[in-house]
């Protein structure tokens, strides 16, 4: 006979395993539909009509869809790179020196972070217009790169809060310039923090509509400008083909960079 508190911690167990089974199909079932139906021979989803690649031929003859998604893939990987390298600098100056206007320094960054989208867009517009600066890729690309910053810099300096001081001071007794000391300490602890804030400020590029419909022009357009255009005369099934290759390269990213920083360990 079993004792009643490993009873209850074994009910507990199932009730909890429940509950996140329930959690995860409310998140994952729609995806699970959306991909199901870029290979639905349906044109509007509503029942199953067996398994076709049309749409995924029809994806492949659409120039602007295609254009709109190699656009939006660019964008993000240079912005993600971009704001990726920029916050590193910051989170690591706010870390390691004490200058004046410090603490002004670090809640500039959580003001540009609760901003509204919109509130930026306004501002973005305002600035490119007043230095001239044509909207198009450029435009596009300096305002991903500031937007996501500010989640960069949080990222990474949590993680260089949470290191041993001792390290540093170690390094400095040694005769370590602050080039070894970034090289050979702080950038391998950091590592799965800048993969971390790389993926994330790839994924907000990737998904931001707000703020890209106010500093783009007319000659560079995105995926998701152009899936938002197109929603206003109905969804063709070849955006369900792109949603899946989006998840795709998704996965192949999250799966990819942990293995690369496992190897490199």
């Amino acid at each position: 006979m079993k004792p009643l508190s490993r009873l209850r911690v074994s009910g507990l167990s199932g009730l909890g395993l429940l509950l996140a089974g329930l959690v995860y199909l409310w998140l994952y079932l729609p995806i699970m539909l959306l991909v199901m139906n870029s290979f639905n021979a349906s044109k509007y989803g509503h029942s199953w009509q067996g398994f076709s690649w049309k749409w995924y031929e029809k994806l492949w003859g659409n120039s602007a869809l295609i254009e709109a998604f190699t656009n939006s893939l660019t964008i993000a990987s240079l912005a993600a790179t971009g704001a990726t390298l920029l916050g590193a600098l910051l989170a690591l100056s706010l870390h390691r020196y004490r200058f004046r206007l410090r603490k002004l320094s670090s809640g500039l960054v959580f003001v540009v972070l609760m901003s509204p989208d919109i509130v930026l867009a306004i501002t973005f517009l305002i600035v490119f217009m007043a230095l001239g600066i044509q909207l198009g890729f450029w435009s596009l690309l300096i305002a991903h790169i500031t937007f996501c910053l500010p989640f960069v810099v949080i990222t990474l300096y949590a993680q260089l809060r949470s290191f041993d001081p001792y390290l540093f001071e170690a390094a400095q007794d040694l005769g370590a310039p602050e080039s070894a000391i970034f090289t050979r300490i702080v950038l391998p602890m950091l590592r799965p923090a800048i993969a971390a804030s790389w993926l994330l400020s790839f994924t907000l590029s990737l998904d931001d509509v707000i703020i890209s419909s106010f500093v783009t022009g007319p000659g560079y357009e995105i995926l998701p400008i152009r899936v938002f255009s197109m929603v206003k005369v109905g969804v063709s099934p070849e955006v369900n083909v792109l949603a899946t290759l989006l998840i795709l390269i998704s996965l192949v990213l999250v799966c990819l960079v942990p293995w690369l920083l496992k190897r490199k360990a």
